[in-house]
């Protein structure tokens, strides 16, 4: 036998005793779809179909989103939101529930409850004339319903248990309510800022287990970022705006106080049935912050993209204002909500967990 023919016997019969080896890898398990509930860092567009001030369905916001489209996304572009659900291969981007075009493959795959000016607090999405998490959570089971009529009752509740769902709020609680009503709140309705921590961790308690009992089996909660390092929030501060625009240390230390607290009622409530994950955008955020111009690639980092940079959201950032020609350079989109780019970098640190989510598909 010469040496070529040989070698096809030996290829042959490694085919045959060790074809396991041949074979391509499995495919990744995703999820079935994405729900999403939470505030502005998540709202795709539901405040577009509200009476409220708190929208960004026009430009410049969308500048670099699909086809310059202003959504409703309080950003220049994509939400990171949007990226965890192309990452899993869900689908490109999370639709707003209340969008009327949405499609049955639309709502089969996920879509988004947020309200942009939300909280875990009801009088914070009163203050803004926004949706509420407890109606986020009523239009969820109004989705459901739907998706019964739609698919049947037992492809629903597969769906439901293969999905993952995410929240994202709490900003507005304090900046907006806590701290913006003043005496009325922190004075009267609570003691201190440690009495409101506990009364929104009590909340999220209530929201999450209501998640549970509905059939969620994976829920991602994300924690507040450095809210004293916003851009508005160190215009608002003295001090802060007058010393080369620092953070606003004692906001961000409740953020910080939060989180530990948010993270441990996780671990608490944790039951088999369902499996629960932190998500930490507190230090990608303020390490943007940090060392954005000398690591990250960013040149501005306490100042939005948007008009001054200053104070401009919502109504405030408008056609009329004068916009930065390359967000990418910048944290922040506004004076409050970050760029695409930010989101996108916030994004690529929260991989590890959003693998631990995909890993627990097959575990």
């Amino acid at each position: 036998m010469d040496y070529s023919l040989a070698v096809y016997h030996i290829i042959v019969l490694w085919f045959i005793f060790f074809p396991s080896q041949t074979q391509a890898p499995a495919a990744r398990p995703k999820p079935s779809a994405l729900f999403v509930f939470g505030d502005s860092t998540v709202d795709a567009g539901n405040n577009n179909f509200l009476r409220t001030p708190m929208k960004s369905n026009f430009p410049p916001y969308g500048r670099d989103f699909i086809n310059h489209i202003p959504t409703g996304r309080f950003s220049n572009g994509r939400l990171v939101t949007d990226f965890v659900a192309s990452y899993t291969g869900v689908k490109d981007i999370v639709p707003a529930y209340l969008d009327p075009t949405l499609t049955i493959q639309d709502l089969m795959t996920g879509v988004s409850f947020a309200s942009a000016g939300s909280g875990f607090d009801p009088m914070t999405a009163t203050l803004s004339s926004v949706i509420s998490m407890e109606q986020q959570m009523e239009y969820f089971k109004e989705y459901k319903s739907k998706m019964e009529m739609l698919i049947g009752k037992d492809n629903t509740v597969e769906l439901i248990k293969k999905a993952v769902f995410m929240l994202s709020a709490g900003t507005n609680d304090y900046i907006v309510n806590y701290y913006g009503l003043g005496e009325p709140v922190t004075q009267v309705m609570y003691t201190n800022v440690t009495a409101y921590r506990n009364y929104l961790i009590q909340n999220i308690e209530q929201f999450v287990k209501e998640l549970i009992n509905e059939g969620a089996r994976k829920i991602a909660m994300v924690g507040l970022p450095p809210m004293g390092c916003l851009p508005e929030v160190i215009t608002l501060n003295r001090y802060a705006a007058t010393h080369e625009r620092t953070c606003v240390e004692p906001m961000s230390y409740v953020a910080t106080d939060y989180n530990v607290y948010l993270e441990n009622k996780l671990k608490d409530i944790q039951i088999s049935e369902a499996k629960l994950y932190y998500a930490d955008i507190y230090k990608p955020i303020l390490d943007m912050i940090r060392f954005g111009t000398k690591k990250l690639g960013f040149e501005e980092v306490n100042i939005g993209c948007c008009g001054s940079g200053y104070v401009e959201a919502a109504a405030l950032c408008n056609m009329n204002s004068a916009v930065c020609e390359d967000a990418t350079k910048y944290v922040f989109w506004d004076a409050i909500h970050p760029t695409e780019q930010a989101y996108y970098y916030v994004f690529t640190t929260l991989r590890p967990v959003i693998d631990r989510v995909l890993n627990d598909y097959i575990n």
